[in-house]
């Protein structure tokens, strides 16, 4: 069977490697920036950071901060007009996953035409976006490396998973220094949809060899880094080894695609705007749950790199140490015990079934579920 892996071309990690990802900027020739970001990261000066490095490379920018949390399709169209209006002739994203994903958007219209609906599904564009270079400030999402673009759509309250090898950015960049001091529960959150990502990469139907490699060893930093990054924003190291560790379930999520859990919480996420990484925290072991009546070898290995002594048990035994152990994770982080506390109501649940047996990401879950069942997991998670 064959298979494509998909990674931007250069990817800096480290702290203090933003300065070099600014000389390979200048190096590419580019001539304006459009900087892809939120209202928070502009106001607190770390945009103007990246601004000045790029002046002083002889760089031009300017800057979009209308990102929302979950970007829609006007965040899309506004950055678009700015882009255009400017003569921008590459993409800057600046943050965690939104502002990836809405950069993603923008440079995938400047360059294909449209509107971002056309491109819902997998490899619907005719021509590689405008190049982009994705700074993180998050250890969570990997948006700044993958193939994934999650836009959603304010009419119709769904998120649109975008899934186009023509929207892998040209060059990401893990600075963790920028990831310093950011707030309890967002490392939390993104933190732990990083697991979620290595996790469901792991059990899979298009796994392989690499993305089994890179998902097993997210989920090893993860367990032994996450807790720590959490109650001490400023641990350097932390922060660093959870930026290879998301980057890493990045590699894995973008080659061999994610399941049900991620199919659901686009569904939480864009009916009720609420924040992707907690929706995929909740979801994780009840999915997995379910995902045990047909892989729990592989969920026995999730367990054994989650530190568990897994050597006298069964598969099935492992796999339910495997979701212990992501329930003790979300809980010593302080994620949210159920759906419930989301305000999330038992009576959308088969809307929400509905869409999210449609979603793209549900395509490669271990088993495929029935109506029924989808919504059995979202009752579960209350």
């Amino acid at each position: 069977m064959s298979s494509a892996f998909y990674i931007p071309s250069v990817n800096f990690m480290g702290a203090g490697c933003l300065t070099e990802a600014a000389d390979a900027i200048k190096a590419h020739g580019f001539k304006k920036a459009l900087i892809v970001t939120d209202k928070v990261l502009n106001e607190i000066g770390v945009v103007s950071q990246v601004a000045v490095l790029l002046t002083e490379r002889g760089i031009d920018s300017v800057v979009y901060a209308g990102t929302q949390p979950n970007p829609t399709i006007t965040n899309v169209d506004q950055g678009l007009t700015l882009l255009k209006d400017n003569g921008c002739d590459f993409v800057i994203s600046l943050g965690g996953g939104s502002p990836h994903d809405c950069a993603k958007g923008i440079a995938l219209l400047a360059a294909n035409g449209g509107q971002i609906g056309d491109y819902e599904g997998v490899d619907r564009s005719a021509k590689p976006q405008l190049p982009v270079v994705a700074i993180n400030t998050t250890a969570g999402t990997a948006s700044e490396m993958t193939r994934f673009c999650i836009i959603t759509d304010e009419a119709r309250h769904i998120k649109m998973a975008i899934v186009d090898k023509n929207t892998t950015p040209l060059m990401s960049v893990n600075d963790p220094k920028l990831m310093l001091a950011k707030p309890a529960s967002l490392t939390a959150a993104t933190g732990m949809d990083a697991l979620t990502h290595a996790i469901e990469a792991y059990v899979s139907i298009a796994a392989t060899p690499i993305t089994d490699a890179v998902a097993i060893k997210a989920i090893e930093l993860i367990e032994a880094n996450l807790r720590t990054a959490v109650k001490d924003g400023q641990n350097l190291n932390a922060r660093e080894q959870m930026a290879y560790a998301q980057f890493m379930a990045g590699m894995a999520f973008n080659n061999a695609s994610l399941g049900y859990v991620h199919a659901m919480a686009h569904q939480l996420g864009g009916f009720y705007n609420l924040p992707h990484g907690v929706c995929n925290a909740v979801l994780l072991p009840h999915v997995q749950r379910y995902n045990a009546q047909v892989c729990p070898e592989r969920l026995r290995d999730v367990a054994a790199a989650m530190g568990v002594n897994v050597n006298e048990m069964t598969p099935q035994q492992g796999a339910d140490a495997a979701i212990d152990a992501i329930m003790a994770l979300s809980q010593d982080v302080g994620i949210p015990a159920g759906l419930k506390e989301l305000n999330v109501k038992a009576e959308d649940v088969s809307l929400l079934a509905d869409n999210a047996l449609k979603d793209a990401c549900g395509f490669t879950n271990p088993k495929q579920a029935t109506h029924e069942e989808i919504s059995q997991i979202f009752m579960a998670a209350m």
